[in-house]
């Protein structure tokens, strides 16, 4: 079988190489990830499966920066972000990463339309514009009814939409997804996932998404599986239509 040249395979927007993560010392200690090799494509939707507890959401957790490797590198779009300056290392994530927290992760005091502004306002953009954009973009998941709903006041569904509008609005090159259909219905978990589609069809931006959800499979480029702090397979999948 023949390799296809550099010229026509997207670049690696994600690169896990030899990835362990230890949680506690001594006797205690209990190693999570066992040596995880990993990638995701520019341009494409990545998922990432596999039973509970098996690592997956640590793995992304460290893809992200929000825990620090016990042992391994990862790379985003080419840069060790982990050899980078503590200072430069926040602005490389803020500018270039979106997060779907499983918990959605809220600001209790803010609204819908203001809690998906954040990264905007955090990038310096005046709070008019930055919550103006954030509005277009959940009226677009269908909360054009709550753009001044406290978190207190939505379903989990559409607290889970104002956290994916969040991770969007600033249009980061890497968006990581953990659930992002879990606490939604069918049709619901269909338009995410278009417009998380519509996210990853750009030759700098890629998409990885934590899930068990396989109504939504067919949105996937690629498909690693996952067990027991390692990477078991991974395959490459023709989308339908």
């Amino acid at each position: 079988m023949s390799t296809p040249s550099s010229a026509t395979t997207p670049a690696a927007a994600v690169l896990c190489r030899g990835i362990e993560k230890d949680f506690g010392d001594g006797e205690a200690r209990v190693r999570v990830l066992r040596g995880v090799d990993f990638a995701a494509r520019a341009g494409e939707i990545t998922f990432l499966m596999g039973p509970s507890g098996c690592g997956k959401t640590t793995l992304i957790s460290v893809i992200a920066g929000l825990l620090d490797p016990s042992a391994g590198a990862v790379e985003l779009f080419g840069q060790d972000v982990n050899l980078l300056p503590p200072s430069e290392r926040v602005l490389f994530r803020r500018r270039n990463l979106g997060f779907v927290f499983q918990q959605y992760n809220l600001l209790t005091s803010l609204t819908a339309a203001e809690n998906a502004a954040v990264p905007l306002l955090a990038a310096g953009m005046k709070r008019p514009e930055a919550v103006d954009r954030a509005k277009a973009l959940l009226v677009k998941l269908g909360l054009g009814n709550r753009l001044d709903s406290l978190p207190s006041k939505l379903s989990g569904g559409q607290q889970q939409r104002v956290a994916l509008a969040r991770a969007l609005v600033h249009e980061p090159r890497l968006v990581i997804c953990d659930e992002p259909t879990a606490a939604l219905d069918h049709a619901t978990g269909e338009s995410v996932m278009e417009l998380l589609a519509g996210s990853a069809i750009h030759p700098e931006r890629a998409v990885v998404v934590v899930t068990h959800d396989s109504r939504v499979l067919r949105f996937a480029h690629a498909v690693a599986h996952m067990d027991d702090g390692l990477i078991t397979d991974s395959a490459r999948q023709t989308l339908s239509t």
